[in-house]
């Protein structure tokens, strides 16, 4: 009996596929390999992968056994050449180490796994993991890595980078000086221009929301998607920017193993600050799946996410990439929604944005307003320009795109701090589109208002430089949109910046100009036709934040929070201080990224936080521990 057991033991091994099939003579039982290797067929993925991936093997038994196979050494610590190239060496898993012997050092995966088992030269080769390799090739060029995550943009297509020089920012302060000191000296005439001269902008922005709130966008899809076999299946990047993200690392990770994807086909690439202590001590403290990679981005500035982001875009190993925030907690079937949406969209789809929802509504009163302002955005505005056509300002996560297309126009522009809404507008000059995916995110929204002004003037002096950047030359963008994109641009960035800006100020005139008469204009036709003007402004406008906001509570059935809405005006009171807050930031700091502390939340919508406080945590093996 014992006999037809360790006949059958050998039979699988001979029928394991090459690449896993060598770890039989070393330790690792033949069933559980062959078991690996027929889920491994199932997935669409190597049999290596796999293993390792799904934490069958750990990365460090995998590469040592494959050194005792090849009779190779292995390296713990490979010491390599400056002429290490970036990204290719890590990609491929091979690079050329230091000194004088012309020794490569190995990491092979899948294909080239089984092509080095096969080979019978190995002269001059020492195998390390892929993690080793990674973070020396790091160590080797750092300079380079750093140079190329924060210039690549500008240096490659400088026409579309962010460029908001010191001359730019005081001809904006004399203008909005000018403006104040006209509302202040003559009110009522000065009221009249300026509403003449902007309100063609105000009015673009009213008709873009209301038009939207009028489309149908539900935000669940209506028919049921055809599910995909996981072997057909691409390999999707996750990448997360962190930093001191202690609080909410363990929930993120808990909920990316949620998601309804093969383990094996996501590439998640965690990246963290040099000088981020807790973060990676957390890291330590939990298990880490298999399919994780933690990258240190290299020092140098701007200390920006944009930054970090394209520090992880070259080694993105998916057909598809997909950018969340430490607090996220995507829909467990967002990835294979993707996949089917973008397999019936037309090649020049660039993005699809996920719709964002606030989970600890109940926090604070601001948490609550936060919420409508991000139905209203998520779930109502953006859907409905993008069945317009229409650019899009991007949220900052949940966007999907086609990673080749990401790297085609050199990712994020390091620069800005409101690196999303550039994006989003960069795509659309370049002639590609974003379109709506049905598909929820939770996140955490700032509950005290200091933690919320930060945040906000951090984006509203992004918009100031996306809004200066791609108008610098208008007529350039006017010929690549077209004029109704065009306009659509100007709404979504200027008309973004000087309405909040000018929010107050135009409020309190207008209802000082109906208060008493107006003298501003001696012929009573004039001041009819101004009094119906600023009417139809002041109407229109309110009329395009309550309809937005109406609709989107109506489709999250969140009619709890219909009486919050009459502190809208009051809020949006709020983003009028922010963005002037974010104007003399970008004088005095304009590359600061005001950081949104996670993990504070006392609420759930969806008892997360209820959830993650009763889980304890899992100590994870030391073999994998992140660097």
């Amino acid at each position: 009996m014992m006999r037809q057991g360790l006949a059958d033991g050998a039979a699988q091994s001979t029928a394991l596929p090459i690449e896993s099939g060598f770890l039989s003579s070393h330790g690792h039982a033949p069933d559980a390999l062959w078991q690996a290797a027929i889920f491994a067929q199932a997935t669409g993925v190597t049999a290596d992968e796999f293993l390792m991936r799904e934490r069958i093997v750990s990365e460090d038994d995998f590469y040592r056994a494959l050194a005792a196979e090849l009779g190779c050494p292995f390296v713990a610590a490979p010491h390599l050449s400056s002429g290490v190239r970036y990204p290719d060496s890590i990609l491929a898993g091979l690079a050329p180490m230091a000194g004088r012997k012309a020794r490569f050092v190995a990491a092979p995966r899948g294909r080239a796994l089984a092509d080095l088992l096969k080979a019978r030269s190995r002269r001059q080769l020492a195998i390390t993991t892929p993690t080793k390799l990674r973070e020396a090739a790091f160590e080797a060029q750092s300079p380079l890595i750093a140079r190329r995550a924060a210039h690549d943009l500008a240096d490659k297509a400088p026409q579309l980078a962010t460029d908001v020089s010191y001359g730019q920012i005081a001809v904006l302060f004399v203008v909005l000086t000018l403006i104040v000191f006209g509302l202040g000296f003559a009110p009522g005439l000065s009221t009249g221009i300026l509403g003449a001269l902007m309100g063609p902008l105000f009015l673009g922005m009213i008709v873009l929301r209301i038009a939207a709130a009028s489309l149908n966008n539900p935000v669940e899809p209506e028919e049921q998607e055809l599910r995909i076999e996981d072997a057909d299946l691409p390999v999707y990047t996750i990448i997360a920017a962190l930093y001191r993200e202690k609080r909410v690392v363990a929930r993120f990770l808990e909920a990316l193993t949620r998601l309804d994807y093969p383990v094996a086909k996501l590439d998640i690439k965690l990246v963290l600050e040099a000088d981020d202590r807790e973060t990676p001590e957390a890291l330590r403290s939990i298990e880490v799946p298999g399919n994780v990679e933690i990258l240190i981005a290299p020092p140098g500035g701007p200390r920006t996410k944009p930054r970090a982001l394209n520090v992880a875009l070259p080694l993105a190993r998916g057909r598809y990439t997909v950018i969340y925030d430490a607090e996220d907690v995507p829909d467990p079937g967002q990835l294979r929604l993707a996949i089917s949406h973008f397999a019936e969209a037309p090649p020049n789809v660039a993005c699809l944005q996920a719709r964002l929802t606030i989970d600890n509504t109940d926090d604070t009163w601001l948490t609550r307003l936060f919420t409508i302002e991000y139905a209203a955005l998520f779930d109502v505005f953006n859907p409905g320009l993008a069945d317009i056509g229409s650019p899009i300002a991007l949220g900052g996560t949940s966007n999907h795109f086609r990673t080749a297309v990401l790297r085609t126009i050199y990712g994020w522009d390091a620069w800005n701090v409101t690196e999303d809404a550039d994006l989003g507008i960069r795509l659309a000059r370049l002639g590609y589109e974003v379109k709506d995916l049905p598909s929820s995110t939770l996140e955490e929204a700032p509950g005290t208002l200091r933690l919320w002004m930060r945040q906000r003037t951090r984006w509203m002096k992004g918009y100031v430089q996306t809004a200066v950047s791609h108008t610098r030359k208008p007529w350039i963008m006017l010929r690549q949109l077209g004029f109704w994109r065009f306009s659509g641009a100007l709404a979504l960035t200027w008309g973004t910046v000087l309405s909040a800006l000018v929010y107050p100020l135009f409020t309190g005139l207008y209802v000082a100009s109906w208060l008493q008469e107006a003298e501003q204009f001696p012929d009573m036709r004039w001041t009819a036709a101004f009094n119906a003007y600023a009417l139809t402004l002041f109407v229109s406008g309110m009329a395009s934040v309550f309809i937005p906001a109406c609709m989107a509570l109506h489709r999250r059935k969140l009619w709890r929070l219909m009486p919050w809405l009459l502190l809208l005006p009051l809020y949006y009171g709020l983003v009028s201080v922010a963005a002037w807050r974010g104007l003399w930031e970008l004088a005095i700091a304009p590359f600061r990224w005001n950081k949104t502390s996670h993990g504070l939340a006392r609420t759930s919508r969806a008892g997360l936080v209820q959830k993650h406080q009763a889980k304890p945590a899992v100590t994870r093996s030391v073999n994998t521990a992140p660097p």
